[in-house]
């Protein structure tokens, strides 16, 4: 009784995290789990029973070219935000307090912001009749005003404004500890900011960012409405055709095989970067 006694108040502070993770991520996920084995019922939505055809459905060239899509255009999304924040964040802790404050709220601001808000406003911006376009025709570098959504580069545009807030507020804390001498020391031995800058700070720095891309590329992975308003369909996520198929098709268990296997892909992926990162260390 004293043995199980002594463990339980070695592992009290593990309890409340299991339970949440158990209440928000194990038990919908065994539910989703087990719904994407069912079998539609155009009448009841799904019918309890064990088949593998959503999932042989889901291996179709169709729904593997959607997933690299979401896989690429999340990525791609990840290393623009974090290669853009890491500069960013390296010259803002060196202002003053009160402009790293001012900075800071500023970004906090952006995350009140919607991805329907996000969304609908790159797309004003990006048309033919206001903002960019009308902007480039004033100054001579275009002929006419021209649109420049529906586009790849638009989709791009909106995702790395969703994830370049919460790169930068990863990337902050640990930048703003940085000992100023570690690139103090290597402008003594003559290198110059930017070579101290790529040669020593982004080296100490690796985890951290790391993890900025591996935040960026699971928050943007989930992106639903920005492919939808700023891309063409061949660029649409598979978050888009699971919500197709969930709400417009009622096709519950085959969203879920598709959201599972999703899923499943993306923590092999941050699996395989937080280890690669661990081996480099």
């Amino acid at each position: 009784m004293s043995t199980h006694m002594s463990r339980f108040q070695d592992n009290k502070e593990a309890v409340y995290p299991t339970l949440m993770l158990a209440v928000f991520f194990f038990i919908p996920f065994l539910i989703m789990f087990s719904v994407s084995f069912f079998n539609r019922d155009e009448g009841a939505f799904f019918q309890p029973a064990f088949e593998l055809d959503n999932y042989v459905r889901f291996l179709a060239p169709f729904f593997g070219k959607v997933l690299l899509t979401s896989l690429g255009l999340s990525m791609a999304a990840a290393l623009i935000s974090v290669s853009i924040a890491v500069p960013f964040t390296y010259l803002v802790t060196r202002m003053s307090v009160i402009r790293q404050s001012i900075i800071l709220v500023f970004l906090l601001s952006v995350l009140s912001l919607s991805e329907v808000i996000i969304g609908f406003a790159w797309s004003t911006l990006l048309s033919r009749t206001a903002g960019i376009g009308n902007l480039l025709a004033a100054l001579g570098i275009l002929g006419t005003s021209q649109s420049f959504t529906p586009s790849l580069g638009a989709l791009l545009l909106g995702l790395t404004y969703l994830g370049f807030p919460y790169a930068v507020l990863v990337i902050y804390p640990a930048l703003s500890r940085l000992d100023p001498e570690i690139p103090e020391a290597a402008r003594m031995l003559g290198a110059s900011p930017v070579k101290s800058f790529l040669n020593v700070t982004i080296p100490v720095m690796r985890n951290t960012i790391i993890g900025a891309l591996i935040l960026v590329f699971v928050f943007t992975l989930g992106a639903y409405l920005l492919p939808q308003v700023l891309g063409r369909p061949q660029h649409w996520t598979l978050s888009v055709h699971i919500t197709d198929q969930a709400i417009f098709q009622s096709n519950l268990p085959f969203a879920a095989a598709m959201a599972v296997f999703l899923m499943l892909v993306s923590l092999a992926l941050v699996g395989l970067s937080t280890l690669l990162g661990k081996r480099k260390t």
